[in-house]
């Protein structure tokens, strides 16, 4: 997908979809939203108290002054705990959306406006030798354009709406941020759970910021959905996925984040529980598909839920770690392992199912049977053979009841869990369920006990997991949102870039010799010469060899193709022409990129929609200073070809 330079074209989408929603729509997920904002303000205020008192009673020798900010930091301390309590409670807030079990979705990361008019202005003045007044309009679009992107609506709009913003990123960062030198902005954002500010110079904390906000939201997205229909299933699916591919990218490409939530182990933890919820959904799909109660599928649904109990119980000890312990929401852990104890329970009532509910196998049956049930138990149950097991009920039944009886010990300990977490017991939906399986469980066991049942009942061995659809991190897909460069009219971002220095621009008046005006030329977009004739007017009039030629005869030439410059400088007269040049400081190779220390940002951040859309084209020779292979979306020098060196006739 490659993007037009010429014409330009605002957007792939229509600007009436790039707006973000209304930050005061009384919707459910908008209230949270808004509360988060006021408490990370809040907060902030706090700390920059906090951070002011502490300075005072460290500069302080007066007694009496410090007991009285000793007394100010501990109500500041105790304003900060009841603070992060409400952003805690109001991030355990996973019932806004639920329809079905509560999933656990994020917040958005919020910031503060960006007044980025006058620094761009100047960078312009300065860098590109322009007007800076004449790039207002575009500056202002790309400063709505964040805004809109801080209030996403909570579906697909609100996806492209931050997949446009992020792309345009890109090009922010290849005009307005040299590497050497800082633009002097600040990019605020909040931490999404505890809501402590961090600011940063570096452009890298704003796409990081971005980037898990598109997370956050498909979390959002994956957890709204009906999950008692197969399409809100298949949706809630893909979204967790696509979640747990954007903090997975985050996870990958960022280092040195200087918030919480964009650490590796915080990431880390994001990414497990999303393949948690997408299993859980899987196993959820599954019981929709497979009514039927034959062996087979009973097997099949105990194997699922034990896939599940797993993947949560991974979850769970990433979430007691030293560095996220103490950072993730107390009802978060506590969710997690409510679920890991309820799939475990999960897993051996369909396994007593399977053995209690089911008719014998037949003897054409009986070999798929013992395929699927040798590979059922971590360790083969004691009692009889595998065949005799199979065949004989009263066998079934004994194995059966001690199934039972483990899924009835952890649905109460689910139910304990539950029960020490103020936030869960909150929940209704969630209460419902963990008492209809734990009494589901009780009903089945009585059936199948007997008042002659003289025997113990074992302990059952643990079944084994196993899944048949594999949980998928799909990382984002950049090049499903079409941009088009903002500011597109500095010139083609091959050459008009930060990272590219050049002398002031010339004006060459020529006219016309015996021998022409003395020069070649080669390459678009921006035209390069090729070639001076010693002693010919190019060479008198100051001509060099590898100048740009940006405008001719007043007319803006920077994104002119070769045969658009030839036909000007033919159409010119006996007054001759005035040609605008420029030279690229240091052209004898490309430099290298440095990257920003505090938080760096690796090649592969380059979005695919970007790709090869920055003006040049392939077999564009003689801008070796203006490419550096190493940066992705630039192509390489290519060798000089003869059919591109053209001499304008009479020339």
């Amino acid at each position: 997908m490659v993007l037009e330079s010429k014409p330009f074209i605002s957007s792939a989408i229509p600007s009436s979809e790039s707006q973000g929603c209304d930050p005061f729509a009384q919707t459910q997920r908008s209230k949270l939203q808004h509360r988060r904002a006021r408490i990370n303000q809040q907060i902030n205020k706090e700390m920059r108290m906090r951070a002011g008192a502490e300075n005072l009673f460290r500069a302080t020798s007066n007694h009496k002054v410090k007991e009285t900010v000793a007394l100010e930091l501990s109500y500041v301390n105790s304003n900060l705990q009841l603070l992060k309590e409400e952003l805690e409670e109001l991030n355990s807030s996973m019932d806004v959306e639920s329809i079905s079990v509560p999933m656990i979705p994020l917040g958005l990361k919020e910031t503060k406006e960006l007044d980025l008019l006058a620094p761009l202005k100047d960078f312009i003045s300065e860098h590109y030798g322009e007007e800076g007044i004449l790039f207002e309009k575009e500056i202002k679009e790309f400063m709505e354009l964040r805004q809109a992107m801080r209030t996403p609506s909570r579906n697909e709009a609100g996806l492209e709406l931050l997949m446009e913003y992020y792309n345009q990123l890109y090009f922010l960062d290849s005009r307005f941020f040299p590497p050497t030198k800082s633009l002097g902005v600040y990019f605020h954002w909040y931490d999404s759970l505890t809501g402590v500010p961090s600011h940063q110079r570096a452009l890298a904390f704003e796409k990081g910021s971005v980037l898990f906000n598109i997370g956050a939201l498909h979390t959002q997205i994956g957890a709204r959905q009906d999950r008692a229909s197969l399409p809100g299933l298949n949706q809630a699916i893909d979204a967790f996925q696509k979640a747990a591919g954007a903090f997975n990218y985050l996870k990958e490409n960022f280092s040195n984040a200087p918030s919480l939530d964009m650490s590796i182990a915080s990431l880390n933890m994001l990414v497990r529980l999303m393949v948690a919820q997408v299993q859980e959904c899987v196993f959820e799909k599954m019981t929709l598909l497979r009514a039927q109660h034959d062996f087979l599928t009973q097997l099949q649904l105990a194997q699922e839920a034990a896939r599940v109990k797993d993947v949560y119980s991974l979850v769970h000890q990433t979430m007691t770690q030293a560095h996220v312990k103490d950072y993730v929401p107390f009802s978060w852990t506590t969710m997690v392992h409510v679920k890991s104890e309820h799939f475990k329970a999960l897993s051996h009532y369909f396994a007593a199912i399977a053995l209690c509910d089911c008719p014998v196998a037949s003897d054409a049956e009986l070999p798929e049977q013992e395929k699927a049930f040798i590979q059922f138990h971590v360790t083969m149950p004691e009692g009889p053979s595998l065949r005799v097991l199979l065949q004989d009920p009263e066998e079934r039944r004994k194995l059966g009841k001690a199934h039972l009886k483990k899924a009835i010990m952890k649905h109460e300990e689910a139910m304990r869990i539950h029960g020490l977490c103020k936030i869960l017991r909150k929940m209704d939906i969630l209460q419902e369920v963990l008492s209809f399986a734990h009494k589901r469980s009780l009903s089945k066991y009585s059936e199948i006990d007997h008042e002659e049942d003289f025997f113990e009942t074992g302990d059952a061995p643990d079944i084994h997991p196993k899944t048949h659809q594999k949980p998928e991190i799909k990382s984002p897909n950049f090049s499903q949102v079409k941009v088009t460069d903002l500011f597109h009219r500095l010139g083609p971002l091959s050459v008009f870039s930060a990272k590219n220095k050049w002398y002031p621009v010339r004006r060459v008046h020529l006219m016309r010799g015996e021998n022409g005006f003395g020069f070649t030329l080669r390459g678009d977009s921006p035209v390069l010469i090729a070639g001076v004739i010693p002693g010919g007017c190019a060479s008198e009039a100051g001509l060099k060899e590898g100048d740009y030629i940006i405008s001719v005869n007043g007319k803006d030439c920077k994104w002119s193709k070769h045969a658009e410059v030839v036909q000007l400088l033919k159409s010119t007269g006996e007054e001759g022409v005035e040609i605008g040049v420029i030279t690229l400081q240091g052209s004898e190779g490309p430099k290298a990129v440095s990257h920003i220390p505090s938080l760096r940002w690796e090649t592969q951040e380059v979005p695919q929609a970007l790709a090869g859309r920055t003006g040049l084209r392939p077999g564009c020779a003689g801008v070796s200073a203006a490419r550096n292979p190493r940066v992705p979306g630039m192509c390489p020098p290519a060798p000089p070809s003869p059919s591109s060196c053209v001499k304008p006739p009479s020339a």
